[in-house]
């Protein structure tokens, strides 16, 4: 093939040439760099975009680990909760549960019953409160303490809601009232027939 020699070339032919040069740069400009800024902004935008999701997907993460802890916590103190109530089919059984376990403590501790009242029941919705009333004695305050810390130990819970503790010579006579909760038998039945 022939080689163009600009050289060779007329002064005509050589302003056409540099003219047709002018014109491609032209046209370059005003279509070429538009173009190439607009895929260079839609680039941009979709890098922008794959961070922003990769951010998001970040933080949801976080998020999930935090809501999983928060509900293995809650899920914990629910079944402390539930390990506190006290249970039975009717609400003597309950009361004659937290009456034993309140004489236990107190056999235990060394204190001696004097007496032991009828407790009361409360049913408010879905929860009964049965307050029982114990009053003793003892020789040894150590042993009023120690029962109170059995009764703070206490599993189903027992709450102390009155206590008084009087001397005369080298005895000590008191009384003490404490509350436990029950789910009411109403409650309980329903929970029953929703599992069945």
């Amino acid at each position: 093939m022939n080689s163009i020699n600009l050289q060779s070339l007329s002064t005509r032919e050589r302003l056409i040439l540099l003219l047709a040069a002018i014109v491609a740069v032209v046209f370059l400009l005003t279509r070429g760099v538009p173009i190439a800024t607009r895929v260079y902004a839609e680039r941009a935008e979709s890098i922008e975009s794959v961070q922003l999701d990769i951010e998001r997907e970040l933080r949801l993460q976080r998020s999930a680990e935090l809501w999983s802890s928060r509900r293995a916590e809650t899920e914990r103190a629910l079944a402390n909760a539930e390990a506190g109530l006290f249970s039975g089919s009717t609400n003597a059984i309950v009361e004659a549960s937290i009456q034993q376990i309140l004489s236990q403590h107190a056999a235990s501790a060394g204190l001696e019953v004097n007496s032991t009242r009828l407790a009361e029941t409360l049913e408010q919705g879905d929860w009964t409160l049965v307050s029982q009333e114990m009053s003793f004695r003892t020789s040894d305050a150590a042993a009023t303490v120690e029962f109170l810390s059995l009764i703070e130990q206490s599993t189903p819970r027992l709450e102390v809601t009155e206590f008084s503790l009087d001397r005369s010579r080298n005895q000590f006579s008191g009384s003490i009232t404490v509350v436990g909760f029950a789910r009411s038998v109403r409650a309980n039945g329903q929970m029953s027939a929703r599992l069945n």
